[in-house]
């Protein structure tokens, strides 16, 4: 009933905001959304003979997904270490904010699509375990000097402790996946999480099964955003929320001049000195430049069938949260 009641509201709230916001015969295959989504299903089976980007360079579709698995399988031993180099730490803070926009509460089911090394997934896990215990201890405040009997109450109904949160890594790599693994098991993370090798394009999992869909940092290496966006709002149940954090356009010039200066001049340099592959980190940097805009992706979100879809920028809009919920 509380889900209902839920959904109500937000499409209350929503629906007006979206019909303001489209534009007239752009946004038509929304209408037949339905139809649309059994399409976008199988939109990979017509992609022989077209071609798409790597980076700066023309590719056939189908050799993309390759090329980018072999990119990542050889950066992931140093992908962590590379972050903090290339972004000197400030990744840690995006990821940060994206759990703060998130705001989880404690028993949901996070999707971590394209998680790789599982650093969302550990902060969502941290992240609802410390607001689990903000709830408790905001419950003894208010409480008036219980009594023996009403603390004993208290903990005979709360044996099963913290309500459980769950998250699903999910990954086409398994090399990064096995780093991720290891990095859970140096930090003694083993229960409430779990790792699938998956394709964000075609997921392995039912329909309406997430409270929660992230993807960080991955969503421009797909080959078809709009089917990935369309996998999402599958998975995802009603009421849930998608949250994807992204490399977009800086709107500042000055700013932008030189963090293009950094990127193009720098970044494949420390991939070489640190990882030994300036190939794939001159890619990543072109896959940023290749990637929609801030309000282009929020067009294909809604277009996904998602409502409320927003978006904030980060640091001058280098990096964006888009958000958007499943109704």
């Amino acid at each position: 009933m509380a889900a209902s009641v839920r959904t109500l509201a937000l499409r209350a709230l929503c629906e007006s905001r979206r019909n303001i916001n489209r534009v007239s015969g752009s946004r038509i295959k929304h209408s037949c959304c339905g139809a649309w989504f059994t399409l976008c299903r199988g939109y990979s089976d017509g992609s022989e003979g077209k071609s798409t980007h790597f980076g700066f360079e023309t590719v056939p579709e189908e050799e993309k997904a390759d090329r980018v698995y072999k990119v990542f399988e050889s950066v992931a031993k140093k992908y962590d270490v590379m972050n903090d180099a290339m972004s000197l730490g400030i990744h840690r803070l995006w990821k940060d904010s994206l759990l703060h926009a998130m705001n989880p509460q404690p028993g949901l089911r996070l999707l971590d699509t394209a998680g790789g090394t599982g650093d969302i997934s550990f902060r969502f896990l941290e992240y609802t375990r410390s607001m689990y215990e903000h709830q408790q201890r905001q419950k003894v405040r208010s409480s008036q000097t219980p009594s023996w009997r009403d603390i004993a109450e208290h903990y005979a109904s709360n044996k099963s402790g913290l309500p459980q949160s769950r998250a699903v890594v999910c990954d086409i790599n398994k090399e990064m996946l096995k780093v991720g693994k290891q990095r859970a098991e140096k930090a003694g993370i083993g229960t409430d999480l779990s790792w699938v090798v998956g394709d964000a394009e075609e997921l392995p999992f039912d329909d309406n099964q997430f409270d929660l869909y992230t993807i960080a940092f991955g969503i421009r290496n797909v080959t078809h955003i709009e089917q990935a966006l369309q996998e999402a709002q599958r998975v995802l149940k009603p009421g849930g929320r998608f949250l994807c954090l992204e490399f977009s356009k800086v709107s500042n010039p000055v700013l932008a001049r030189l963090y293009d200066a950094y990127s193009f001049q720098m970044i494949p340099v420390l991939g070489e000195v640190i990882a030994g592959d300036w190939k794939s980190y001159q890619y990543l940097v072109e896959s940023i430049r290749k990637f929609p805009d801030q309000e282009t992706f929020k067009e294909m979100i809604e277009d996904a069938g998602f409502f409320c879809v927003q978006y904030f920028n980060l640091t001058g809009g280098i990096v964006a949260i888009h958000s958007g919920f499943k109704l």
